[in-house]
């Protein structure tokens, strides 16, 4: 009885020391990947590379999504431009961030159900989404334009589409523009939803894609368990916003308990240094929106962010002059 105890004890000493050899090899052999990922993985090709990025053209500047605030933007010099599309009755893609019309134009009516010579201008004056009681005042352009007018107006300048809706249609059109236009090497398309996401890459799978809501969840998911530095990743964009902005977007005397936590909880998950020097090490670039303060610019590229998002593309380029943070190459 006594010898088989001893037998029972060395068992399970032997299992003990092989699970906390196995853990340590598994912890250390991760810890070594997260820092220097291409030891596994092929650094993907980047064909451009943004630092400024301007929100809807820069919509604290300018209307948003209109040809005179791209224009502006590119002539501030910013890397990148971020856009919204939607189709229209007669199928004509064009760029705007709602569906709707009430908020933008006062009218009560969506833009899949009129044609794109039908639709409204933009009202004089729109409120910037990001910067809490901010209007933008708006100059003679209120025209909503077509995508082509961004592609021919900008035949070098990076793109970023938000496909709006699930529309196949929409998604096969955009893709169709940005080969006619001869931009596939320029372009990151993508939305939040999964199943867009999805659709985008299977109808061209030579577009770069963003990480959809869910893929951003699944990678901080494998981000925290150690699992990331083992897996492919087919995107090359993650773009995610700083969630400690919302005390900026909100008076925070009217923020819950709750809605102050889980904001700390978002940001202290989202804004890791190292998540963001790994991707980065990988090829993948993080772009952090929407950014309108210096001390949230300085923190995003202090963070190891490729570029920051903005609808005021002027304060942002005043403030990587000053810093000597150079346009991206």
């Amino acid at each position: 009885m006594f010898t088989l105890n001893i037998i029972c004890l060395k068992s399970k000493m032997c299992a003990a020391v092989y699970v906390l050899s196995t853990v340590t090899g598994y912890v250390l052999t991760s810890a070594l990947l997260l820092k220097c990922p291409n030891l596994l993985h092929r650094k993907k090709r980047e064909t451009f590379v943004s630092k400024h990025i301007s929100h809807r053209g820069g919509a604290g500047e300018n209307l948003e999504n209109t040809m005179t605030a791209f224009k502006h933007a590119v002539d501030v010099g910013t890397d990148m431009l971020e856009l919204d599309c939607h189709l229209t009755k007669d199928e004509q893609v064009v760029v705007s961030h709602d569906g709707d019309l009430q908020r933008t134009c006062g009218i009560n009516t969506n833009i899949s159900d009129v044609t794109y010579a039908e639709l409204p201008p933009y009202l004089c004056r729109l409120g910037v989404t990001f910067q809490r009681e901010c209007f933008c005042e708006g100059g003679e352009d209120k025209r909503i334009p077509l995508l082509r007018d961004v592609f021919d107006a900008f035949p070098n300048t990076p793109v970023n589409i938000d496909i709006k809706v699930n529309n196949d249609t929409l998604i096969k059109k955009v893709s169709e523009l940005i080969v006619k236009y001869d931009r596939e090497h320029l372009t990151v398309w993508g939305n939040a939803s999964n199943q867009i996401v999805k659709k985008c890459y299977k109808e061209n799978p030579h577009i770069p894609v963003l990480f959809s809501l869910p893929r951003v969840l699944q990678l901080l998911g494998l981000f925290y368990t150690g699992l990331l530095p083992f897996v492919p990743i087919k995107e090359q964009f993650l773009e995610i916003p700083m969630p400690s902005i919302i005390t900026k977007l909100q008076d925070p005397s009217r923020l819950t308990r709750g809605q102050r936590f889980i904001a700390w909880l978002a940001d202290t998950l989202l804004m890791r240094k190292a998540l963001f020097d790994h991707l980065t090490a990988r090829g993948i670039q993080v772009y952090i929106w929407v950014l309108n303060d210096e001390d949230d610019f300085q923190r995003a590229f202090d963070l190891g962010a490729t570029g920051v998002m903005t609808d005021f593309p002027t304060k942002l380029k005043d403030f990587m002059d000053r810093n000597s943070l150079s346009k991206a190459e």
